[in-house]
């Protein structure tokens, strides 16, 4: 927000030079983004008037004029501007005059011929000042503008602008008040408030008023203003302050709205009212109610914006923006002024949704004071009446005031402001602080009761309180200490596995991404399955493209998937580690840290002929992730069943029976809705994982004795599975097995029908001692009679 120095220092004035008072609002927390003059530097211009003119002799389109600057003699100056006139206050560049640059370069008046006529000086338009061209021409001073005077004197540019971040929770701080506000509090000085009376009514002129919802504006107020004098322009005190704080000033009655928001903070919106058809109503948009805004934009809306109305259809989009069928114009002389609280969730994300943003917005969306709508409406009104000679009608006042923003008392124990902050404070003096910034409070000697005024929003809590105290107490008075703790020895080595789990994925060839949690709804719907739960969508979404909550990650990989092959990237791995959000409602979802991969089947390098990336390729990559300290015995694969995923090329891992994730191809139809090649993915629980490898058990020593591998070949049923014959093998063997192969399945027209055959080989060790004839028999007979009787399975001999 740009403000004006000179108009903040009339408020309160602190010694503070400009870079210490910014550094002063920076360290209060509304950063100083930069301070900027009100126009850039120029020397030897002054208000003059012309008082006759004469056609150039030689050019069609420049007249010589005569022009008093207060001197003994009035100076011949040759201009070319459309408006001047005899009578005409303008600023006269005189001779050494340096303007602005011009290409750098600063441009210096002198005395000179133009078209064989001697002149004297220039006569300025606003852009040859430094400042914005309101009109096609010279720039007008007011008629009692001073003759002779230095024109950086008479229309204040030689104050300075602050253009100040404030941040989303401070509202309150959009507007002189709330700086001003702060300034005072810091300084421990009294804060200059304008004196804002009520208008007494000459009119019982009066809008009627209804408000449908109470929840989303529990306060309008509507205020009717007659017989406005339209040839009444604005004051030079009030141009002074919107230029000095980067505005361009427009009609009085814009000027007026605009003075009053930045000087309070509450938007305020004129409608003509002659052009209000019945009652104004406060309710929501029907759905595809069509408005066009002051912008002349046409806005379709969806049913959840709210909208001021009246018998014929919208007036404005509340604390965005005004219609234009309501608009005042220059010949406007009957009003109503509106000012009204809106809660803030009603307002936020409209403007965005049509691609608008207005100052009004900026502070709807934050949250304006609920008290501030009356104060507005009186400043606004009184200075209409004041000089544009207004007649004051009825305000009308809706309002619901159980709806208005509770403020809740906070209760802060004191040894708890000690022990965040680290210092030792006098009570009287934290309750004096708090009360100057108008929290009223009250100490009983362990607690502070406070007490937030409605402007702060943001305080709800003890520790709102305590940021409070510590940033007008001041960081910098705050010494640097070490916090003390008691050190928990136990380490948690989560995040380092983490980063193991990454290089392990990095040095297979993948790349980490990075993404929102967010993602596009259409995608998601395509990823869709039951066991995923519903779609979640966001409130106050970023975008279109980011407006649901991602139920797996690979909602985020595959828009960079696409990206990079729109950009001839034809070989892409990725992994990305973070949320997926999964739940029918919101109350009963589950954050649940993941880690996903995403590879094209595109080989790394087709120079040397590699072979495209298929489904044991992934498969190594995956159990590149698991521990090797694990027994491959605990391992188990089973055909994945999620909708999107290739039924034949997939599969869900498992761990000791516990589910950690699955893996495969990306099911062809979502392939060839979003033009992709085949693609592979995988996501597991993060937290599963990490714990796999947590799990280290006790370290064996290498036996010192021989292995024994034995082969065996099976004739089985098709339709079982290796899976569940190598889980029926490793319990019968037991701890002598230490190693489960399979090397050959065979189906063919040699083999009975329905038939197929497994050949595995087995590696036995006895770490005691060497395996001799008998116990390798006796193993081999354990597996032969546990596949016979569980599978049926046949024992070949060749």
């Amino acid at each position: 927000m740009k403000i004006s120095e000179n108009w903040l220092r009339q408020w309160v004035n602190p010694t503070n030079t400009s870079e210490e008072l910014g550094e002063q609002l920076t360290m209060l927390g509304l950063e100083l983004d930069d301070i900027q003059m009100i126009a850039p530097p120029f020397t030897g211009v002054v208000v003059g008037q012309v008082i006759s003119y004469t056609a150039h002799p030689d050019a069609d389109r420049l007249k010589v004029t005569t022009v008093n600057i207060g001197a003994d003699e009035p100076l011949q100056i040759v201009c070319g501007a459309p408006n001047v006139r005899v009578g005409l206050n303008v600023a006269v560049a005189t001779i050494g005059a340096v303007l602005p640059p011009i290409d750098g370069k600063p441009f210096t008046i002198k005395k000179g011929k133009l078209r064989g006529v001697e002149s004297q000086g220039m006569l300025c338009g606003a852009s040859e000042l430094g400042l914005t061209d309101e009109i096609d021409g010279l720039l007008e001073l007011d008629d009692d503008a001073p003759i002779g005077t230095d024109v950086r004197e008479y229309l204040g540019l030689n104050g300075q602008i602050f253009d100040v971040a404030i941040t989303p929770n401070r509202g309150d701080c959009l507007s002189v008040l709330g700086l001003a506000r702060e300034i005072s509090v810091a300084n421990q000085l009294p804060l200059n408030r304008p004196t804002i009376s009520t208008t007494a009514p000459t009119t019982d002129k009066a809008v009627g008023v209804s408000v449908a919802d109470d929840d989303a504006c529990p306060r309008y107020l509507a205020q009717y203003i007659t017989e406005i004098d339209r040839t009444a322009t604005t004051p030079k005190w009030l141009k002074d302050a919107l230029i000095s704080s980067g505005l361009r000033t427009h009609d009085f009655l814009v000027d007026v709205t605009n003075y009053v928001l930045l000087e309070l903070g509450q938007p305020l919106h004129a409608f003509d009212a002659d052009k209000i058809v019945g009652d104004i109503v406060v309710r929501f948009a029907h759905k595809d109610e069509t408005a066009k805004l002051l912008n002349e934009q046409t806005i379709t809306l969806t049913g959840d914006e709210l909208v001021i109305a009246d018998d014929v259809g919208v007036l404005a989009l509340a604390g965005v923006m005004g219609v234009l069928r309501s608009a005042v114009t220059d010949s406007t002389t009957n009003i109503v002024l509106e000012s009204a609280h809106f809660n803030q969730l009603a307002i936020a994300g409209r403007a965005r949704r049509f691609g608008l943003h207005t100052d009004a917005s900026q502070r709807f969306e934050r949250g304006v004071d609920f008290e501030l709508p009356k104060i507005a409406l009186d400043r606004a009104t009184t200075l209409i009446a004041q000089i544009a000679k207004g007649q004051v009608g009825q305000i009308t006042c809706v309002e619901t005031v159980d709806k208005l923003p509770k403020r809740q008392l906070i209760n802060v124990p004191f040894s708890k402001v000690e022990n965040l902050l680290g210092i030792t404070l006098i009570a009287n003096d934290v309750v004096d602080l708090l009360n100057h910034l108008e929290i009223h409070t009250t100490f009983d000697g362990k607690h502070l009761k406070c007490l937030p005024p409605s402007h702060r929003f943001d305080l709800n809590i003890a520790e709102d309180i305590i940021e409070e105290i510590a940033r007008v107490y001041g960081y910098n008075n705050i010494a640097p200490r070490l916090p003390e703790f008691a050190v928990d020895m136990r380490y948690d080595d989560s995040a380092d596995l983490t980063h193991t789990l990454k290089l392990k994925l990095a040095n297979t060839g993948y790349f980490e991404a990075v993404s929102f949690s967010f993602c596009d709804e259409k995608l998601e719907k395509l990823l869709d399955d039951d066991k995923l739960g519903e779609i979640l969508a966001l409130a106050n979404p970023i975008s279109s493209e980011l407006a649901v909550m991602r139920r797996t990650l690979l909602s985020s990989l595959l828009p960079i998937v696409q990206y990079n092959l729109n950009r001839q990237q034809s070989c892409v791995r990725l992994f990305e580690t973070g949320l997926s959000f999964v739940g029918k409602t919101v109350a009963k979802l589950q954050q649940t840290p993941s880690l996903a991969l995403i590879a094209t089947a595109n080989a790394p390098n087709t120079m040397h002929n590699t072979p495209a990336m298929d489904f044991f390729d992934l498969k190594r990559d995956v159990e590149n992730l698991l521990p090797s300290h694990l027994n491959t015995a605990s391992i188990d694969y089973q055909r994945a069943d999620l909708a999107f995923l290739h039924p034949g090329q997939s599969a869900n891992l498992f761990v000791d029976g516990e589910h950690i994730g699955y893996f495969g191809q990306l099911h062809p139809a979502i392939c060839d809705e979003l033009d992709l090649p085949v693609i592979w993915v995988a996501q597991f629980e993060l937290n599963k994982l990490i714990k796999l490898h947590q799990s280290i058990k006790a370290i064996a020593l290498p036996s010192k004795f021989p292995s024994v591998h034995r082969d065996l070949a099976f004739l089985v049923d098709t339709s079982l599975s290796w899976q569940d014959v190598a889980q029926t093998v490793w319990q019968s063997v037991g701890e002598h097995l230490t190693d489960l192969v399979l090397f050959d399945v065979y189906q063919g027209d040699k083999l009975p029908q329905g038939k197929k055959s497994f050949a595995f080989t087995m590696t036995l060790q006895n770490p005691n001692a060497t395996l001799d004839d008998d116990a390798i028999k006796h193993a081999m007979d354990k597996v032969i009679v546990a596949l016979t009787d569980t599978f049926n399975a046949q024992l070949r001999d060749s």
